[in-house]
């Protein structure tokens, strides 16, 4: 801004903002401000002073050029559009200064999930991202070739089992934050290279990590606090969700009461199997209830399903799950619980331990807040040969053209032979808990560089 013979130029740094008064015949080639544009990058001497409104500024004595910016910088009106925004990250934290502040927010809660388990023992540790199984997980690899070895390799897609042989090698708390990658499709929530945070604690329980987990998160929400007070007050204002408390909900007992409160049947999901079911007449009682239920993939899931187990499990996705915001609520009922899902069928947990007290379940849970799957973790099989026969099953759907499946892995089986400790593990998506405490909407505002397909213009110079 130019008032005669005085201009003000705002500077922005790493440690905030400040104003430059810049005057003709205090500031040497006064006359070159013409030539200082938007972006620019500059260094200027003076002292310190304060304007007539009381502003702190600097009275410029000399200033110099360091970099100059051929492109300007567009204005925070004008570069809105959300996929310019992904594609040109570095113009993004420049015209929007509330996204530098999500990652700020991001290295805070890393260094917070790194101080949790530090304080309590766990060792840091690096396992590979390139496999020569696919393991770990329920999905579908990237691979890729090692010339050297003429070797088919797939990245990793968690750290799990690499994890638990070093508690097998006396690591007895042990975690990592890694990258993992998934082949498989883009949405608001799944990006196809994500981190992942993954520990595991032997002589610990999965319900040892419940109340973990509870401490962990509230931990986090408190030093994103103490390290972004004003970011983080903003975002907990706007929050739909409570950390104050946890609810726990077995599988079966809440696809009961889902199934209930939709004023549908107990018997929904065998019928629906079979091909027995009225489903208009059952659609139209969901709806009268204010539940959408999308029967169509739901009946799909359920014809693919070959246990009671999978089929507990498909209709948990359809009838539970995309209604717990609503049914978990807190005393006043204005905002939504963290639900634990608990006690899962083994047919769906092949690396889960059975339950002592019905071995048709496993001692498992997913903890869901506000809609979002966050985290998974449960008490480990460390029976090599109950693990040998669940990985065969695997490789049997695998035979079957199921790609989501897992190979067998004959040194992880070794591994367990030798002994592996009462165990628990946890696996927690970084993104997601980013995402959950700075309200962001997509898992691409959470990522600094999100895979997008490469523009059409593009081209080499």
């Amino acid at each position: 801004r130019s008032f005669g013979g005085v201009t003000f130029v705002r500077l922005r740094d790493r440690t905030g903002e400040l104003q430059l008064y810049c005057e003709q015949g205090s500031l040497a080639d006064f006359e070159r401000l013409e030539d200082v544009d938007l972006g620019d990058f500059v260094e200027a001497h003076g002292v310190a002073m304060a304007t007539q409104k009381g502003e702190l500024s600097i009275r410029a004595e000399r200033l110099r050029l360091l970099t100059k910016a051929y492109r300007p910088l567009p204005t925070k009106t004008s570069f809105k559009d959300v996929e310019s925004r992904y594609r040109m990250r570095y113009v993004d934290l420049v015209a929007n200064p509330h996204v530098a502040g999500v990652f700020r927010a991001r290295t805070a809660i890393v260094a917070a999930l790194r101080e949790f388990l530090d304080a309590r023992g766990f060792l840091e540790v690096e396992t590979p991202t390139m496999h020569t199984l696919v393991g770990g997980a329920a999905a579908k690899p990237f691979k890729t070739h090692h010339n050297a070895l003429d070797l088919e390799l797939f990245m990793r897609i968690a750290p799990e089992l690499f994890l638990k042989r070093l508690v097998v090698g006396g690591f007895e708390r042990v975690y990592e934050i890694a990258r993992c990658y998934r082949n498989e499709g883009l949405s608001t929530r799944h990006n196809p290279e994500f981190t992942m945070l993954e520990y595991y604690q032997a002589y610990a329980t999965y319900e040892t990590l419940m109340d973990a987990t509870e401490a962990m998160l509230r931990h986090v929400d408190a030093r994103l606090a103490e390290r972004l007070p004003a970011e983080h007050a903003a975002w907990a204002a706007q929050r739909t969700f409570s950390l104050e408390r946890f609810a726990r909900v077995p599988m079966a007992e809440g696809l009961a009461s889902a199934l209930a409160k939709s004023g549908l049947p107990a018997d929904v999901p065998q019928r629906v199997a079979a091909d027995d079911a009225p489903i208009k007449e059952w659609a139209k009682a969901a709806k009268a209830s204010g539940r959408e239920i999308d029967w169509a993939n739901f009946r799909a899931g359920a014809k693919k399903c070959e246990s009671p187990g999978e089929l507990v499990f498909c209709a948990y996705e359809y009838v539970v799950e995309p209604f717990l915001t609503r049914d978990y609520r807190t005393e006043a009922g204005d905002k939504s619980v963290p639900v634990f899902i608990i006690d899962y069928p083994f047919e769906v947990s092949p690396l889960a331990r059975k339950k002592d007290s019905d071995p048709s379940l496993v001692d498992r849970f997913e903890l869901f807040i506000d809609g979002r799957e966050l985290c998974n973790a449960f008490s480990e099989l460390n029976d090599p040969e109950d693990q040998d026969a669940r990985f065969r099953a695997q490789v049997a759907k695998k035979s079957r053209g199921e790609e989501e499946t897992m190979d067998y892995d004959a040194d992880y089986v070794r591994a367990l032979e030798h002994g592996l400790p009462p165990t628990a593990g946890f696996g927690m998506g970084v993104d997601r808990l980013t995402m959950l405490l700075t309200g962001a909407t997509s898992i691409r505002d959470v990522i600094l560089f999100p895979l997008l397909r490469p523009e059409a213009s593009a081209a080499d110079p």
